[in-house]
């Protein structure tokens, strides 16, 4: 199967449209009916962490989804465009009162260990703590241009459906 690219304005809406498309795709590629779920949630988290990026650092920018099959894998990508220097820019504090110190929390490119990733979102530890557990693969990668999220799971060769 080629590769499908999805792209979509950073709106939480957006969100459930790119979970179908990814179980529409897995299914599509042979991945289990039961392993389904996990990929409908992993997707979720990635892109919902894309969204928040974006509406914080670059809200005009699209989020990608690059969904393909290799070697018998299901691989999905989720790239946000928030580069590491808007993301180490300060950002108030939520629900901070005008004035207050901001917080400065730079990304970090340790892909070894999920627990270390994307410091400036709190929240965002957690997700990635939710996709490892539930992709069989996940890379962490960040760089100048933002951050990705690679994940897989197991499908059958060349796409066949399981009756």
């Amino acid at each position: 199967m080629a590769t499908v690219e999805l792209t979509f304005s950073a709106l939480p809406a957006h969100v459930r449209t790119a979970r179908l498309i990814a179980t529409a795709v897995a299914r599509r590629t042979g991945v289990d009916e039961q392993l389904l779920d996990e990929v409908r949630l992993a997707v979720g988290e990635a892109c919902s962490r894309a969204v928040e990026a974006h509406r914080r650092h670059c809200p005009g920018l699209p989020v990608r989804i690059e969904l393909r099959d290799d070697s018998g894998r299901f691989e999905v990508t989720v790239t946000d465009a928030a580069s590491a220097e808007d993301a180490a820019s300060p950002t108030p504090a939520p629900g901070a009162p005008p004035g207050a110190p901001s917080v400065v929390a730079p990304r970090r490119g340790d892909d070894d260990e999920l627990r270390h990733l994307l410091p400036d979102m709190p929240e965002s530890g957690f997700g990635l703590a939710v996709i490892a557990g539930l992709a069989d693969d996940v890379e962490v990668l960040s760089g100048a241009d933002g951050l990705q999220i690679r994940m897989s799971w197991p499908a059958t060769p060349n796409g066949v459906l399981r009756a």
